[in-house]
């Protein structure tokens, strides 16, 4: 039987948890939806007007792998539509990450009236390690994922010459670069699916050899076609899904009711 000074503790840290209604909740959903919309919008004019430099970005790799296998680095268009429908996706892809850090506060001024009072201090981490992490999957796809699998493929057809499209080779980069970044969010997921209660340390750890199957599975659809590219994929999704448990056994709510309950004696 819990001390009378433990269930005061956590009837205390109960009582920190802001209580709303069903509507006033689709309400906040409704404002938070909007708002990171209006910060989407504001990211594409920002990106729109930097479009070609954006691109020029994009097409180092493909310059130096053709550039390194002595071909012409020029890349092709097949409809004349082409070049303005690539700015436009790139534009729009790359305004909603220069939103992201506002959007996300929007997500967590949505969760936070359901977290403990010393909880909601998390708010920063919880900004910078989802845009560091992001940050940290495009850069290792755009520095080592990308040039060695466009090394590799195209000098395993050297005896053809390449006509590469803008339009395939911004759609191959995209689904390369935010593939891993989105891969490396693995954490944050975690946080939240643990956060409430749906996982946990204990069944992440149990279905460990499993999830190194679903790991390779992802790999080799998101990688390019070839072994070394679905290896270099799954190597840091493994330790992402180690830290993942970790994450998962912190915020689980068995071990914040604890935390919560402690805090509130220790006042």
């Amino acid at each position: 039987m819990p001390s009378p000074v433990v269930e005061s503790a956590q009837q205390r840290a109960s009582e920190e948890m802001t209580g709303m209604s069903f509507l006033e909740h689709l309400e906040e959903l409704r404002r938070r939806i909007v708002y990171s919309a209006l910060y989407i919008v504001g990211g594409f004019a920002v990106c729109w007007w930097l479009h070609e430099q954006i691109f020029t970005f994009m097409q180092k790799p493909i310059i130096a792998a053709l550039a390194s296998h002595h071909l012409d680095n020029k890349l092709v268009y097949l409809n004349p539509t082409d070049p303005f429908n690539m700015y436009l996706k790139i534009s729009f892809l790359a305004g909603i990450f220069v939103a992201s850090p506002f959007v996300l506060y929007q997500v967590w001024a949505f969760i936070a009236p359901g977290l403990y009072r010393n909880e909601r201090r998390y708010v920063l981490p919880f900004m910078f390690s989802t845009v560091g992490l992001f940050l940290a999957g495009g850069w290792f796809g755009y520095k080592m994922v990308y040039p060695a699998a466009l090394d590799f493929l195209i000098g395993f057809s050297g005896q053809f010459t390449p006509m590469i499209t803008v339009q395939e080779y911004t759609n191959l980069f995209l689904t390369i670069i935010a593939g891993l970044g989105i891969v490396f969010e693995m954490p944050i997921l975690v946080f939240f699916l643990a956060l409430m209660g749906i996982l946990s340390a204990g069944w992440m750890w149990r279905n460990f050899r499993y999830a190194i199957l679903v790991i390779f599975i992802i790999a080799s659809i998101i990688a390019p076609p070839d072994i070394m590219s679905m290896c270099i994929f799954a190597a840091p999704m493994l330790v992402l899904y180690v830290l993942s448990i970790a994450i998962a056994w912190f915020v689980h709510p068995t071990q914040r009711k604890k935390r919560a309950a402690k805090s509130a004696a220790g006042d």
